[in-house]
This record gives C-alpha cells, structure tokens and sequence, in this order.
C-alpha cells in the first residue's frame, strides 16, 4: 500500500501516477469531511473555464477563478478559505483551513475589493464517497493520502500538473520518483 496515513477531514489525496479517469487524473484534493457515512472533498487543482463573475451576475466583475470540485452536483458552488477574521461561520478543517460560511459576506468582500484570490477558493460541484468507497480505493492503492498542508501551496495559482508535482515531491524521497512518470506510460 503506497500509504499508511489514514483519510481524514484535512488531509489531502494525491490520484495515483496513472490514473485514467479524466474526473480525477493527477488530481490533488482536499478533504473536507470523513466518516462513516462517507467522505467529501474538492479538487484544487481542475480549473473550471470560468471566473466567478461568470457564475454569480451581481459579481460580474470578479476574476477569481472557480475550480471543478468533483463530478457530484456540478451546478452547486463551495469555497475554502483561509481567511476566518474576514468570514464568519467557516469550518475549520484544517490549520488555518475553513470551509465554508457567511456567503454574503464573501460577495461583500468581494465587491469591496477587500477579499484576494490568495485568501479564498470557489469549486463547482465536489468529490463524493460512499462509505467504505474511499478507503477501498486507497487499499488499491488509488490514493496517496498526505497529512501535510500548507495553506500556500493550496491557495496557489498552480495549474493542474505543477500542483499534483508540488504535493508528491513535498511527501519526500519516497514518493519524489513518481513525480516524473509521463501521464501515459504507453507513449514513453
């Protein structure tokens, strides 16, 4: 089994090397709950096309990018941040890591200018496991499950490929190699 770290709310998952399904190929995502009853998680590093102005008109301005959390409820909208002095009522999942809260405050936020993309991001959709679903695909070594997070390297700018390569070299030595597989091992 590539991890002995157990899932958690606040832990990340890394898709293996040469995982095919496009829904979460080199992914990196962030748990945000684990239970019994299952687990939730949204992917940091699947840029959607849009900006949140596209999605919100009252924010038509707004050029913070919105990522694709998952392939459940795509047409649902969630954000972390880390910014709790800022938002109210956010669950904390990790150090320094909230998800959620006073939505209207964000747009407030926002449109005063007072809120960065750096502090906060927007999802569509979320990742979903039925219970018992996640750890079996970490048993199948689908998952490497990491418990080191750092609230820079989640609110990064990083696209796609660099964010998942950030987070498997930042696991150390022992995982730093598959950094560097190619995406298809066929074409090698």
């Amino acid at each position: 089994m590539l991890s002995s770290i157990s899932a958690a709310a606040g832990r990340l998952l890394i898709s293996e090397p040469f995982m095919m399904d496009p829904n979460f190929k080199r992914s990196v995502i962030l748990l945000t709950e684990y239970s019994e009853a299952g687990a939730m998680g949204f992917i940091l590093n699947h840029a959607s096309e849009y900006m949140l102005g596209d999605l919100l008109p009252d924010l038509s301005y707004s050029e913070i990018p919105v990522f694709i959390g998952g392939p459940v409820s795509g047409n649902t909208l969630h954000f972390i941040h880390r910014c709790p002095e800022k938002i109210e009522d956010g669950v904390e999942i990790a150090d320094g890591i909230f998800w959620g809260g006073d939505f209207e405050t964000v747009k407030e936020l926002i449109t005063s200018y007072s809120l960065n993309a750096d502090e906060i991001r927007f999802f569509t959709g979320y990742s979903g496991w039925t219970p018992q679903q996640l750890d079996n695909e970490i048993k199948e070594d689908s998952w490497i499950v990491a418990n080191q997070l750092n609230p820079d390297t989640i609110f990064s700018p990083n696209d796609e490929n660099s964010l998942w390569r950030e987070v498997v070299i930042g696991l150390g030595q022992r995982y730093a190699h598959i950094a560097n597989f190619p995406e298809n091992p066929s074409l090698n």
